[in-house]
């Protein structure tokens, strides 16, 4: 059964995401209904806490309460294993309206993705975060590069990795030309944030590079920090 509602949502995808109800011709990704409650994060404090004395950053904020089997874990699943980049560019244009992102990054040179090892972007077929990033680039008019930060050795996803193991991942990420992002501030951008062990490795790559200023931006935080 799973698989037939799949394969009709791959072909019809004008159903909710969430509750597979028949969206309104208003309505994109989400109903009313659960567009109204998405868990949107009214406090970032404790997320520039969980940074603190590990890495430099200047800011960091997050869109939504990520929890195991609630909205927001179905709506990141289905961009990340779907096919549905649609959904990053829906809550990129949510978020940077959200929390006024213009003005809170309005210094911001690039907006960077963490990347995907080469082995599992062509499994996948995409980046989940390349539909997000673009959107958010396009909103605040700011360069969206893709290409010059890679990962450069393959490593199981987060979710099986316990904190330990997380932590140890320190030398995965590599710049492809560092000279590019001297003095610039960048805006680092993620799925979810766990741990935070991922965005630290790649802070610690680009933090190499002369006068670099790093401001990170997630979909989603885990409940658990």
């Amino acid at each position: 059964m799973r698989f037939f509602q799949d394969l009709f949502r791959l072909f019809y995808p004008n159903l909710c995401v969430n509750c597979d109800r028949n969206l309104f011709s208003s309505e994109k990704i989400l109903c009313g209904h659960c567009k109204n409650d998405l868990p949107i994060l009214q406090n970032n404090d404790n997320i520039t806490e969980l940074f603190y004395g590990r890495i430099n950053v200047e800011q960091v904020v997050s869109f939504l309460s990520y929890h195991k089997n609630n909205s927001t874990q179905k709506l990141i699943h289905t961009l990340k294993y779907k096919g549905r980049e649609d959904i990053g560019e829906f809550l990129g244009d949510w978020f940077v309206k959200e929390f006024n992102l213009l003005s809170r990054f309005s210094d911001i040179d690039v907006i960077l993705p963490v990347p995907l090892h080469n082995k599992k972007l062509k499994t996948r077929g995409y980046n989940q975060l390349t539909s997000f990033g673009q959107k958010v680039s396009k909103e605040l008019n700011i360069e969206f590069c893709s290409t010059k930060f890679l990962k450069v050795s393959a490593t199981k996803t987060q979710t099986f990795k316990n904190r330990f193991d997380r932590f140890s991942n320190h030398s995965s990420f590599k710049l492809s030309d560092p000279s590019y992002f001297k003095n610039k501030h960048i805006l680092l951008i993620d799925d979810v944030i766990t741990t935070g062990a991922t965005l630290i490795s790649c802070c610690e790559e680009l933090l190499k590079v002369e006068g670099v200023k790093i401001s990170i931006a997630t979909l989603a935080l885990t409940k658990k920090i």
